[in-house]
């Protein structure tokens, strides 16, 4: 007799009738096993053979059911285990909201890809309206460091969460935070990168400064009043590489109108990152200008 064939033992479901009524496949189940996902309730010491309640019926849909999503094993587990149904669907509306971020960003890289392959550049560029706008003289309290673009973003995180920390301590923040790239970011140029924070009192900076020591290569710095020639992109356009092209929309609109560079590009974000979804408006490309 067979696994599949062995006869229901009092309230248990052999594998064969359990996978019947769950619509799976035994060897489905099998693996739910290994992988730690859906136990049997009792595995015959003798014979080996696996048995299941029907109340983990509709677990062992659920599993089937988020698999289909791609969810990793590691996140279907914590589905599964949640304490309560809200829990297991704000897990799920996690994991979901990380997919949609993905697939945003690989949308936008397949139309950044596809431009390039196909030649189209001007018409990429045409997607981005540029403008120009008027800044005042800024007080920054700043952060410098060499850093390769897959590390960028994570860096960027931190200090500009350490930066907007110190600004309670210097009259509080005047602007919304920025990275200028003084040089060539990409992944084999490492910059170096600059994450910028306006503040209010400049004397406080310089204290605040003093007080970090050289641990993040904390500085003040006092920019002049400059115009910037901008556009604004999504959070899905701000991955690397296919911001590249908001850029370089920017840098091709300024000769045409009889203006030119005049200091290095920048990033300036003005929305809540976590907030936004992969199609909000959350950062400016800039170039400062004359």
């Amino acid at each position: 007799m067979t696994e599949d064939e062995a006869v229901d033992e009092g309230d248990l479901l052999t594998i064969g009738v359990f996978a019947a009524r769950a619509r799976l496949s035994a060897k489905a189940l099998r693996l739910y096993d290994r992988l730690g996902l859906l136990a049997p309730a009792h595995v015959d010491e003798v014979s080996g053979y696996r048995y299941y309640r029907a109340d983990q019926i509709e677990g062992a849909r659920l599993v089937a059911l988020l698999r289909q999503l791609d969810m990793p094993l590691a996140r279907i587990a914590e589905v599964v285990e949640a304490p309560d149904g809200a829990t297991a669907a704000d897990r799920l509306d996690a994991y979901w909201a990380e997919v949609e971020a993905r697939v945003a960003g690989q949308r936008t890289l397949a139309e950044y890809l596809r431009g390039r392959l196909s030649g189209r550049n001007s018409e990429m560029y045409e997607k981005f309206v540029v403008e120009t706008v008027d800044v005042p003289e800024q007080v920054l309290i700043t952060e410098m460091r060499h850093v390769l673009a897959g590390e960028l973003p994570a860096w960027i995180g931190t200090s500009l969460g350490r930066l907007e920390a110190g600004a309670r301590e210097c009259g509080g923040s005047t602007g919304a935070p920025f990275v200028v790239y003084h040089s060539d970011v990409s992944m084999e140029s490492d910059g170096p990168a600059e994450s910028c924070v306006p503040v209010a009192d400049e004397a406080a900076a310089r204290a605040w400064v003093e007080k970090q020591g050289r641990t993040h290569a904390t500085k003040v710095r006092v920019e002049p009043a400059q115009r910037l020639a901008y556009t604004r992109i999504t959070k899905a356009q701000v991955a690397h590489p296919q911001i590249l092209t908001a850029f370089e929309a920017v840098e091709e609109w300024i000769p045409r109108q009889g203006l030119w560079m005049a200091g290095p590009c920048r990033e300036i974000y003005f929305a809540d990152w976590d907030a936004a979804g992969p199609e909000d408006a959350v950062c400016d490309v800039a170039f400062p200008v004359k």
